[in-house]
């Protein structure tokens, strides 16, 4: 995929974040930051989808450190808007890193109600860490906004 990437005459933001896309899931962020700094590089604009890469990137290699980089420089520096896919995969991070208390704050700070997704990241993040309190409250809180989701048991 790498080598018809490079031999492309022309690349857009969707061949961009499908590079970075693929970096990310196969655990290697190096290769994805690299990308969106070459992108930028190239005068495309990073949008939504780059950044859910990028965090994805953070989220697979456990980089917590680069996840909250990535995350406040979409609003600051970019000018995205965050959806509740960005904060799911943040709280994600910040959750499997055991860092509970930030998790909850970004919750807390959302600039709209959180989504199932998002309330599913901290769910999942508990089971693994065994936060039985905070996991029943994800739990509550997941099926108040979708009772007939079985995923969230």
């Amino acid at each position: 995929a790498r080598q018809a990437f490079d031999k492309m005459p022309e690349r857009n933001v969707i061949s961009w974040n499908s590079m970075i896309a693929g970096y990310a899931l196969h655990g290697n962020a190096e290769e994805a930051f690299q990308l969106i700094e070459r992108m930028q590089h190239e005068a495309v604009k990073p949008d939504h989808v780059t950044f859910m890469g990028a965090l994805s990137a953070c989220n697979h290699s456990g980089l917590v450190d680069e996840g909250r980089h990535y995350f406040s420089s979409m609003n600051d520096g970019h000018n995205i808007v965050l959806v509740g896919e960005h904060y799911a995969c943040l709280v994600d991070l910040l959750g499997r890193a055991g860092h509970f208390d930030e998790a909850e704050d970004t919750i807390k700070n959302m600039s709209f109600p959180p989504t199932v997704a998002v309330w599913m990241a901290l769910l999942g993040a508990c089971r693994m860490h065994g936060y039985a309190e905070l996991a029943k409250h994800a739990t509550e809180c997941a099926l108040e906004l979708e009772p007939q989701n079985a995923a969230v048991f």
